[in-house]
């Protein structure tokens, strides 16, 4: 599976970034992780373990990810289910305070039984993450600076 998510938003590249990097908040705001715990936090890398429980369906994983903030974090599977996963994540500032949110990931799970079990929840999950954080900015940092609360830039402009 390959997604590929964008969106505009009222809220700076630092600012989104810092909340994507904090996988500890996760459980927060996410209603399929039950779990979260940095294993390794520096500059250069964030190591983290996640715990999804959606529906019964129960998942586990380990990631390292390289970073370069704010504009820049790669998504590396270390240890769970999957044959493969890899994705990264880029944020471009625009005007003054938003930034383009880009997200691709690709993953596959390692057998069939996973794949049919929980495929459909992961591919909901990596389907609305993009969306999930645009809402947490909202309510951690308040409205963006784009018109309304929504995070899209005001009507009549057109994106980068």
């Amino acid at each position: 599976m390959e997604v590929h998510k964008t969106a505009l938003v009222g809220h700076s590249a630092e600012h989104m970034f810092d909340l994507i990097e904090a996988a500890e908040h996760y459980p927060d705001f996410l209603p399929w992780c039950s779990g979260a715990t940095i294993l390794e936090r520096t500059d250069a890398v964030v190591a983290a373990r996640i715990a999804v429980n959606w529906h019964g369906v129960k998942i586990e994983f380990v990631t390292r990810n390289p970073k370069r903030r704010p504009e820049w974090m790669a998504i590396d599977l270390e240890q769970g289910p999957f044959r493969r996963f890899a994705g990264d994540w880029h944020l471009r500032p625009l005007l003054d305070a938003g930034c383009k949110v880009e997200f691709n990931l690709r993953y596959e799970f390692a057998n069939a039984v996973m794949a049919r079990v929980a495929g459909p929840v992961f591919d909901r999950i990596a389907n609305t993450l993009v969306d999930a954080f645009v809402v947490r900015a909202g309510s951690v940092h308040g409205p963006g600076t784009f018109a309304g609360t929504t995070g899209q830039p005001p009507k009549g402009t057109s994106p980068p």
